[in-house]
């Protein structure tokens, strides 16, 4: 395998410096069906950096049949997409055949269905946690119906003509916090055991893929042979639900330019609406909180970053 090929030449001090190749104007990517990326030159320079960081460390990694797991993760749309594909052209330009998996591919339910649920558990949170604090009665019930449906239920400013919906929004976004990157909302055992079958070396796996509609969802039997790198790029691929990993790469941002990056690639719902807001602030809860398993930790500036200097700098926002 060209892994344990690398790791032979590392260990004889006779591998080359590495140089980045050129880019074509089109290079293949991940395989979430209707994804569109648009790769810019930021999303290069951080791939340039990371590159020359990952390669010894698939060289340390110790599997019978030479192959290596690494996740691409951080905020949805921070640019795992087009960063894991750079990075897997930059490998199969090293001859290391490289797979991208779309770790999108596998939560429990659509996007627009696990959307509905992700707002159903928050508004029951917040309904209960009314209910438990003596709060709720029948006209807040009718106000709160009135919010819901003008989708300003999560607005913090709300609160100023409302001061109950603190208690509201605040249980609703502890109930939130724990459903999601839960497996509850993520396939993480369907997706553990590809990654087991991919390590033991497996010919060719079923993998799955997801549209927007409840009848888009079907297989595809992947070929994987002289395939030594699986790259998941996923939001929840540092998850503690998660196992088989060998590098997990954090990619970091702040709730706000990863809304911004939604923005650009128009993804589903209403991208600046306060639930949105609410639910990207939770990620990054989430993140910060496995941000330490990191084997390499990108700033959102393109700086590698120790996890010393990431905590350092997640304190000042």
């Amino acid at each position: 395998m060209e892994i344990n090929r690398n790791k032979e030449d590392r260990a004889a001090g006779t591998a080359r410096p590495w140089t980045p190749p050129t880019l074509p104007a089109a290079i293949p990517q991940g395989d979430m069906p209707g994804d569109r990326i648009v790769i810019g030159e930021e999303h290069v320079r951080k791939a340039n950096t990371l590159f020359p960081e990952l390669l010894p460390l698939l060289s340390a990694c110790d599997n019978p049949f030479g192959r290596a797991v690494v996740t691409v993760c951080g905020g949805s749309g921070v640019g795992k997409s087009e960063i894991a594909s750079i990075l897997a052209y930059y490998l199969r330009a090293e001859g290391i055949g490289t797979y991208v998996l779309s770790g999108d591919n596998y939560p429990r339910r659509i996007p627009r269905e696990n959307d509905a649920e992700r707002l159903r558990v928050y508004r029951v949170g917040g309904l209960r946690g009314l209910i438990a604090s003596g709060r709720y009665d029948a006209q807040r019930a009718k106000t709160l119906i009135a919010l819901q449906e003008a989708g300003c239920d999560a607005d913090p400013a709300a609160v100023a003509r409302y001061p109950w919906l603190s208690v509201y929004q605040q249980a609703g976004a502890a109930r939130l916090g724990e459903y999601l990157g839960s497996s509850q909302e993520q396939d993480f055992d369907e997706l553990g055991g590809i990654v087991a079958e991919f390590k033991q070396g497996a010919h060719a796996l079923w993998l799955k893929r997801m549209g927007r509609k409840p009848t888009e969802l079907w297989y595809d039997q992947v070929d994987m042979h002289g395939v030594d790198v699986m790259i998941i790029e996923w939001t929840h691929g540092n998850s503690d639900h998660f196992a088989g990993v060998d590098i997990p790469i954090l990619l970091n941002s702040t709730p706000a330019e990863t809304l911004a990056h939604r923005r650009a690639r128009n993804r589903d719902g209403a991208t600046d609406s306060p639930f949105t807001t609410l639910v990207l602030q939770l990620e990054q809860r989430l993140l910060e909180s496995q941000a330490h398993k990191a084997k390499l930790i990108l700033s959102k500036s393109g700086e590698l970053l120790t996890y010393a200097q990431y905590r350092s700098l997640m304190a000042q926002q």
